[in-house]
């Protein structure tokens, strides 16, 4: 996989976005391990922009290692400023699973009770109505009975 290439004016873009971002990953004397180029595609997974720390004194070996997360990781590099690597990816699209369980939510229903003479405004009345319940002609709130099935009718569906 190589490195996502982007312009100087995107580069710009995402180097100011990364100011005000904290280190998420942080290398430590070990180096470059499976497990920190694990964490650090987990979090470009999550966040897209991400700032990796290293401790090391070693320039070179610095840039090595953001070359080759970089490269390992599909990522661009954004910026590497002392001992701080700033890396972009965009994140993927999230999929959407819809449940079969799910049951319907709660729903909002306006009930309007006229006036009894006539000569007055009708008032509306805003209800929360949950999936066991039902509102009756006369604009009251009743919670569904449960239907009584007789034994008979049940060996016949079965």
């Amino acid at each position: 996989m190589t490195a996502i290439q982007l312009t100087p004016a995107e580069r710009k873009a995402h180097r100011s976005d990364a100011h005000h971002l904290d280190p998420v990953v942080m290398i430590g004397g070990d180096g470059l391990t499976p497990a920190v180029q694990k964490e650090v595609d987990a979090a470009l997974n999550a966040h897209g922009l991400i700032k990796v720390r290293v401790f090391s004194d070693d320039r070179a070996a610095r840039e090595a290692m953001f070359a080759t997360l970089s490269d390992a990781l599909s990522a661009a590099p954004i910026q590497h400023i002392g001992k701080l690597l700033v890396m972009w990816r965009p994140i993927p699209p999230k999929e959407d699973t819809p449940r079969d369980d799910r049951m319907p939510g709660p729903r909002t229903v306006k009930i309007v009770s006229f006036s009894k003479s006539g000569n007055h405004r009708a008032t509306v009345k805003k209800v929360k109505v949950f999936g066991n319940e039902r509102v009756t002609a006369g604009g009251q709130i009743k919670r569904v009975k449960k239907r009584v099935i007789s034994t008979k009718k049940k060996a016949q569906n079965a």
